[in-house]
């Protein structure tokens, strides 16, 4: 009885991790009879313009209509890149991505801007180089990058195979970009010659629309649903990619509803799969790319189908949409755990859209802020074409909102188990969770600690992604380990990956501004701990940090790591002062345990030091003395 109950108590802990509930929000709006009954056919969904509708596009785009012009001017001629064999190939090779995607983002970049230019201007200047375009794209083999060609393709190879058509994210991307084109300017491609749009919706039709309908091995897909079934972004991202291209082109009732309701099954499960409480496990910088693209799905899902089918009003998509407000600290950084980045991304007309879409004032005026701060001009990359003209819709608008974000003073996420605290001086973010997650970084029980919404412990994010991020490589890649984390070696020994490798017991409490969590689960064998208690308490302008522990064996060194930045000087014992740009900060420890070092991390990634700079640093606190049990406090105070 024993075993059974232990072995139950392990079986709920695997499904809390994994937060699986069988919800089938879509499915529940509609059947797919109803769907079908509901489709609004022939395009009459579309919200913008007929290509031939001047006054039209001229009120869409606004003060922007010259700039869009004069961009796609400059492509005017383009030289279209033969994106090599080789290139493809050098993934395998080398394990860089770049050199393939950088000439094929080129490509698709100067195709959308001489897209928009004609849809600007209207009189057919660009078509010669927009048809020489739609041919360049119809005689690549492939529209996926190589990266993805290796986990898609049956050869595990990057180079393409022409017997595989592949869906993945850029591939739909373009796919939707084309559709467009087929949409706005077949007729006048056929006043060239019929053959162009043809050929294009061709290829539509066996690149993108077939596969998707015929074919459910796609892992993004999540056919064969189960509580353990790994589902991320790539769900609502390819199905919206998928169902706006079908909106476009199809116009068979019957092909149509099976299509919307197939993706309707495979949101579901993405749906099924996020946590009760609606935080993004991948950061809040990805919230773009995960709850970003599955509002971009839910409003072609509500077009398409006459408002029959809608989320809008349901309170796990908004708590999903308000993470990234929530999420927000100023300055332009956000939490950042995982692959995220602390620089807050470009898209808050997209937080703006849906905050409007969810009647969440938060989120409005958390985009209005970080608008104000760094306006978003008009975009000169159109591959995700319906987000960015969704979004000249919201810029002016905008731009004249009063914004004035207040920000929670403590949220708590229980499933996901992060925990937010603030005060007029000082922001904490830390985190619970395990080792398994998307985008993971083996970092359980690490923080961030911000004063004047200036980063003093920081998590250093992510390098440009190679095919060392996602392959069994990915934890030999030093941002992802946990000895590059706030967190403990024990006896010596960094935290483990893997979805067994967990935080057990993750308390917050809003009176007392203090969160913690048993971290023993998150350690191999080897690291010999009974118990690792780590808690944080946030007051006016101190963090208070505690490691209460319990050791089976004392075979090794603790060593208590802290990654920061800017001018950091241990040279007065017991205290490490930080200053960041001009904000100042004291970590306090017990000299008489402790032994400092500090480890100068050069940083030659772009992706990284444009957040940072070029340099951090990793402080280590080692122990001198190996023991069994006891408690390590440290203070990080804001100085005056």
């Amino acid at each position: 009885m024993k075993r059974i109950l232990i072995a139950l108590v392990v079986f709920a802990a695997a499904l809390s991790m994994h937060a699986y509930e069988k919800r089938d929000l879509l499915q529940h709006c509609a059947t797919e009879a109803e769907v079908k009954a509901s489709l609004v056919m022939d395009q009459k969904w579309v919200p913008y313009p007929a290509y031939t509708d001047r006054n039209g596009w001229n009120n869409l785009l606004g003060d922007y209509r010259e700039s869009i012009i004069k961009t796609g001017e400059k492509c005017l001629d383009y030289k279209w890149e033969v994106v090599k064999a080789s290139q493809y190939l050098e993934f395998e090779k080398s394990g860089s991505r770049d050199i393939m995607e950088i000439p094929n983002n080129r490509n698709s970049t100067a195709f959308g801007r001489l897209l928009m230019a004609e849809l600007a201007e209207g009189k057919g200047r660009f078509l010669t180089d927009i048809m020489d375009g739609v041919f360049y794209f119809c005689e690549q083999t492939t529209w996926a990058e190589s990266a993805h060609l290796v986990a898609f393709q049956k050869s595990g190879r990057s180079i393409p195979d022409y017997r595989t058509d592949v869906l993945e994210l850029k591939q739909g991307g373009l796919a939707q970009m084309l559709s467009w084109t087929y949409y706005f300017l077949h007729d006048q491609l056929d006043k060239i010659d019929p053959i162009i749009s043809m050929r294009l919706r061709h290829e539509l039709q066996k690149r993108e629309l077939d596969p998707f309908i015929n074919r459910t091995d796609f892992w993004w897909m999540a056919w064969k649903e189960s509580p353990t079934v790994f589902v991320n972004n790539w769900n609502p991202w390819c199905n919206a990619n998928a169902l706006l291209c079908y909106m476009l082109l199809e116009n068979d009732r019957d092909k149509l509803a099976k299509a919307v309701y197939k993706s309707m099954v495979s949101v579901d499960r993405y749906l099924n799969y996020v946590k009760a409480d609606g935080a993004c496990e991948e950061g809040a910088t990805y919230w773009g790319h995960a709850f970003g693209k599955l509002f971009d799905y839910l409003s072609e899902l509500q077009m398409i189908t006459g408002g029959k089918v809608s989320l809008f009003n349901n309170k796990l998509v908004k708590d999903m949409g308000e993470f990234v407000a929530k999420s927000y600290i100023g300055n332009g950084y956000a939490v950042n755990f995982a692959d995220a980045s602390a620089h807050v991304s470009n898209y808050m007309a997209l937080v703006y859209r849906c905050g409007k879409a969810l009647g969440s004032r938060e989120m409005m005026d958390m985009a209005v802020d970080c608008f104000k701060e760094r306006p978003e001009a008009v975009t000169s990359v159109w591959l995700d074409t319906y987000k960015q003209i969704e979004a000249m819709k919201v810029l002016k608008e905008m731009s004249q909102a009063k914004g004035g974000y207040k920000a929670d003073a403590f949220t708590w996420y229980p499933q996901t188990e992060f925990c937010y605290m603030r005060n007029a001086e000082a922001f904490f973010a830390g985190k619970g969770g395990y080792n398994d997650e998307s985008h993971n970084h083996n970092d359980i029980g690490s923080f961030v600690l911000y004063y004047n919404n200036t980063p003093i412990m920081i998590d250093a994010g992510v390098g440009t992604y190679t095919r060392q991020t996602f392959s069994s490589e990915r934890y030999t890649i030093w941002t992802m380990q946990g000895n590059y984390h706030n967190i403990p070696m024990i006896n010596g020994v960094p935290e483990m990956h893997g979805k067994q490798y967990k935080a057990t017991n993750a308390r917050a409490d809003r009176r007392s501004m203090s969160f913690s969590m048993e971290l023993a689960s998150a350690y191999p064998k080897e690291a010999c701990v009974d118990s690792w208690v780590r808690s944080y308490q946030l007051k006016k302008g101190k963090l208070s940090i505690a490691d209460n522990f319990k050791l089976s064996e004392a075979k090794g060194a603790n060593i208590i790591n802290f990654l920061t930045w800017g001018n950091v000087d241990t040279s007065k014992k017991g205290v490490v002062s930080i200053n960041v740009k001009g904000v100042k900060a004291q970590l306090r420890y017990d000299a008489n345990i402790f032994e400092p070092a500090i480890e100068t991390i050069e940083l030659t990634d772009k992706r990284l030091s444009n957040v940072w700079g070029d340099k951090i640093y990793r402080l280590s606190l080692k122990a001198k003395t190996a023991t069994k049990a006891g408690v390590y406090k440290y203070e990080i105070t804001k100085l005056k």
